[in-house]
């Protein structure tokens, strides 16, 4: 069980809810790790948990930082290396790795090399070095435990199943985002704003706009294969509107075992810290009695293009995954900027993946250059 934490991405979404769960459970806080884009968020943080190190990636906003707790015995360190620092920072068992893109995956890297659990949150680590940091963990003796609600409840429902010839399929659930039952002809015309408006979940822009387009649930895809091991062919997606059913596990005799609980991102954080045990939760539980009637449908893979492009860069492996993930991040930066379209980001994706050569066997200097090469082609566009 974890005692204390070194979060990297201590500012957004998951970082936020990460803290309430620390201050539940009485956890200490090692480090704090955030880009800087909202300096008065993270002083709030650093004067409540009082960490021992706060690492900034912007240069210039740490220099600020350090004027604004000059009055406080804090270490503040920036950049990559001060990242590195943070996830690697003694005291702290287990790293929550929750900054967006391709940044975490160095931090990551080096906190399973020291062979502390990884509260893993960052769907870029296991999308484009899905294998190498598998592999490292088991080198290292790391645990992996994952925060994201499907793979935690996946996580959960492989309990005790020692074999995984045992399992038949992982069953992902999916919400369908804002756009479910459009055609990509009426997606055509949908707007940054309509892309934020999640029907369930309350998240950050990208990811959010990743719901939207379905493509969070083909790289989910992709982080299920790594993590546990399976082929494409055993994970499916199933889309689930009223987010209860967190995802299932189907066996080869038959059953099925399904993870369920409320909409609170806060759940599988909090089973990340306290796994392999489970405590009380203030929290309200979930009530079958009052929750609406369970729906599953399959995704719609011609509307939305993400997921089957996402699907066919998983059959593919090599650095496809890094691309198209780099290739994504991109695009939907610039429609996070109003600068494309809505299936405009599709397109560009496309593009990379085929003008991006795969490199199959691939070391992380090979991932680190496929991710780059697909950013250049997005915006070269």
């Amino acid at each position: 069980m974890t005692k204390t934490i070194s979060l990297l991405g201590s500012t957004g979404s998951i970082g936020r809810q990460t803290l309430d769960v620390a201050e539940q459970l009485n956890l200490g806080v090692e480090a704090l790790a955030a880009r800087g884009g909202n300096l008065e968020l993270l002083e709030r943080q650093t004067r409540q948990f009082l960490p021992r190190l706060v690492a900034l990636y912007d240069f210039d906003a740490a220099e600020e930082f350090r004027t604004r707790v000059g009055d406080l015995d804090i270490k503040i360190v920036s950049g990559p290396e001060g990242l590195l620092e943070a996830a690697t920072i003694g005291g702290a068992d287990t790293v929550v790795a929750a900054v967006v893109g391709m940044v975490g995956l160095g931090p990551t890297l080096a906190a399973i090399e020291q062979g502390k659990r990884i509260a893993l949150a960052n769907k870029e680590t296991l999308v484009c070095a899905g294998e190498l940091v598998m592999d490292a963990a088991d080198r290292n003796g790391a645990e992996i435990v994952p925060v994201d609600s499907e793979h935690s409840a996946i996580f959960q429902c492989l309990r005790g199943c020692e074999d995984r010839r045992e399992v038949k399929r992982l069953l992902l659930t999916c919400s369908g985002g804002p756009f479910y039952g459009k055609d990509f002809v009426e997606l055509e015309g949908m707007t940054k704003q309509d892309a934020l408006r999640h029907p369930n979940w309350k998240m950050g822009p990208k990811i959010t706009v990743d719901c939207a387009t379905l493509m969070n649930k083909g790289l989910e895809v992709i982080e299920a294969m790594r993590l546990y091991r399976l082929p494409l062919s055993q994970v499916d997606v199933l889309i689930h509107r009223q987010s209860i059913v967190h995802s299932l596990v189907e066996y080869r005799d038959g059953a099925v075992l399904a993870q369920l609980g409320t909409a609170d991102m806060r759940l599988p954080i909090r089973y990340a810290f306290t796994y392999p045990r489970r405590g009380e939760n203030p929290a309200e539980p979930l009530d079958l009695l009052t929750c609406p009637p369970l729906t599953f449908a399959a995704p719609d893979r011609e509307a939305f293009p993400c997921f089957a492009l996402a699907e066919a860069a998983a059959e593919e492996g090599g650095t496809a995954c890094a691309v198209l993930n780099g290739a994504n991040e991109e695009a939907v930066g610039l429609f996070l900027e109003e600068k494309i379209g809505f299936n405009d980001i599709s397109r560009l994706v496309k593009k990379a993946r085929e003008a991006v050569p795969v490199v199959y066997h691939p070391t992380l200097s090979d991932i680190l250059k496929a991710d780059a090469d697909a950013r250049r082609v997005v915006l070269s566009q």
